[in-house]
């Protein structure tokens, strides 16, 4: 190979890696939420309503809910606030089966079978985002000194807030 060949694999190398590197950075990362509920939902099976409340659009497979196993229940924060480990929204609601129950079916009832289940549909009070969950080393501990201090609200942003 010549000289020229060379440098301008290099180059084309560099750009590459820089464009691939450029790629990852933008990808989305998980932000870190915060809820509190009407009810204890904790055990409860999360259901995503349409914008309506109408419908289900989205609910787990009982294969999900058993291999993320006790990781995807949220984690217990002061005051009542949760931390969330499976995806809570604005349109959660949740159904009158706990994750042990569910993760032992087969299959997964239909959406409309699943809606006739929804103890909670619109249950929770509170949703906040509090950042890209990477930038907590401590997510619990940090959230915690903010529900403590009384500056949750102040430091994440409210994605939901009932009156």
């Amino acid at each position: 190979m010549n000289t020229k060949t060379i440098l301008c694999s290099t180059i084309i190398s560099c750009c590459a890696a820089q464009a691939v590197t450029a790629q990852h950075m933008q990808r989305p990362q998980p932000h870190l939420l915060v809820y509190k509920t009407k009810t204890n939902c904790r055990n409860l099976v999360p259901v995503v309503l349409s914008e309506d409340g109408s419908k289900i659009v989205s609910y787990p497979a009982p294969q999900d809910i058993k291999a993320g196993g006790s990781r995807l229940q949220p984690t217990p924060l002061h005051k009542g606030y949760l931390l969330d480990n499976s995806g809570v929204g604005a349109n959660t609601a949740f159904i009158n089966m706990t994750r042990e129950k569910y993760a032992a079916l087969t299959e997964a009832p239909s959406a409309s079978e699943l809606f006739k289940m929804i103890t909670h549909k619109d249950p929770i009070t509170i949703l906040c985002d509090c950042g890209i969950k990477s930038a907590f080393k401590n997510p619990a501990a940090e959230i915690n000194k903010l529900i403590d201090s009384k500056t949750l609200l102040k430091t994440c942003t409210a994605i939901k807030k009932s009156k």
